[in-house]
């Protein structure tokens, strides 16, 4: 640790705020959130030898700190996505867990649109906001935002609810309010999820007094609503520190080198699955995970040109559609293979031959979150050994979602073939 961050880290305050852990070329390599950021920060420097391989990488690149102080700890939530996409930390990508990452999705085209949660955000022309880390402190949040701001959170059906009942809803159904003024209220908290929260609550102060001095003592009384919710929120516990005491629990990287007998953690790993209907619409995916976490702006598809209800064969014209781009796409440190002996046998050998490792899992078609996990392994000897793995243990739930992914972008890629091939 430097003297200059010696000194900076006797300075933190107890405020909670959005910290950027920077290297020695100034650039900023982290983001992160804090209820108080001094118990935060501090905490990345002590017991190194409890933190993982990637949070000691991490620790050793930091050179200087800085920090903004928010007023609440929901202003530090939505502020810290905002930086993140901002700046795009090389760390928050190589620590994030991908199963936690959530984004708000807002369709404002639409006429009463609905507030959701998703994983994966798709070119639908709805918008996206995020990503947030947690998927339980995003809801916490959006929680408490609701009552501010009353959203649908499934499609519009016109129908009364118990949400109707309790102030979740604009009430649209019972003409408390219109489609226009329910867009209003929704671009006022879309305004607080980019981080405007200062001048959204001077612009609700300004428009309350104004609908009064017109006598529009409904709406005065909204933006009251709105302006003292906002006001409010510093009494909110959104999340704690504790939530982040340990960066990155994921430690498959490092199981899956000894158990492979790499040499070092594979960095990009690729897992690919072919969907079909009786030989019909073949479609073959590849997705990319990079240090454990999904990079959609490397997944890949694929049309077979051999149109045959035949996975091994399917997946030997992939792979070697694949291996044919090493120099473009660049070159996986591991494959995994939906499959077994069957689907790794008809590659293997073309694997070797670029020199990539490949290996098969085994679930004899059970995609369900129950699934086991059984990696196939080719041996040097031309045999092959088999892995059951722990379900809860860190390899399997790595596997278990690359295989989830690389298995629902085969499914759309062959459902929209089979769309367009009806359309002829």
């Amino acid at each position: 640790m430097t003297p200059k961050l010696k000194a900076k880290l006797k300075e933190l305050p107890k405020e909670p705020g959005v910290y950027f852990h920077k290297n020695r070329a100034g650039e900023v390599i982290y983001v992160g959130k804090a209820a108080v950021l001094r118990n935060r920060v501090r905490q990345y420097f002590q017991s190194p030898e409890r933190k993982d391989a990637k949070t000691r990488a991490l620790v050793a690149e930091i050179d200087d700190t800085d920090w903004i102080v928010v007023d609440t700890e929901m202003d530090a939530l939505f502020l810290e996505s905002e930086m993140i996409k901002r700046y795009k930390p090389k760390w928050n990508i190589l620590l994030r867990d991908d199963k936690s990452v959530t984004y708000i999705r807002i369709d404002m085209k639409s006429e009463v649109p609905c507030v959701t949660l998703t994983r994966n955000p798709e070119d639908d022309g709805a918008e996206y906001y995020g990503p947030y880390y947690g998927k339980v402190t995003i809801q916490r949040a959006l929680r408490i935002l609701r009552r501010i701001f009353p959203y649908y959170d499934r499609p519009y059906s016109g129908r009364k609810t118990l949400n109707t009942d309790l102030g979740l809803t604009p009430g649209i159904e019972i003409e408390k309010t219109t489609p226009r003024e329910y867009k209003r209220s929704l671009r006022r908290m879309i305004s607080y999820l980019k981080g405007n929260r200062k001048r959204l609550v001077s612009d609700l102060e300004k428009l309350m007094y104004q609908a009064a001095a017109k006598g529009e003592y409904e709406k005065a009384a909204e933006y009251r609503n709105q302006f003292f919710g906002l006001k409010g929120l510093g009494t909110k516990i959104v999340f704690s520190d504790k939530e982040f005491l340990d960066i990155s629990s994921d430690k498959a990287l490092e199981e899956l080198q000894d158990i492979l007998a790499f040499e070092k953690p594979p960095v990009r790993i690729e897992g690919y699955d072919i969907s079909h209907q009786s030989g019909k619409n073949v479609a073959g995916s590849m997705v990319c995970f990079i240090n454990g976490v999904a990079d959609r702006t490397k997944y890949r598809r694929f049309k077979l040109r051999k149109q045959q209800n035949n996975d091994p064969e399917s997946m030997r014209e992939i792979i070697t559609r694949r291996l044919n781009h090493l120099s473009d796409w660049g070159k996986p440190d591991l494959i995994i293979l939906d499959g077994s002996v069957g689907q790794v046998s008809a590659v293997r050998e073309i694997c070797a031959t670029a020199g990539v490792p490949v290996i098969g899992r085994d679930k004899s078609g059970d995609h369900s979150k129950n699934a086991r996990v059984r990696i196939v392994i080719p041996e040097n000897d031309g045999d092959y050994r088999m892995v059951e793995l722990a379900p809860d243990g860190h390899i399997a739930k790595l596997i278990a979602r690359i295989d989830d992914e690389s298995h629902r972008f085969a499914i759309q890629y062959h459902t929209l073939l089979k769309r367009k091939d009806a359309l002829k």
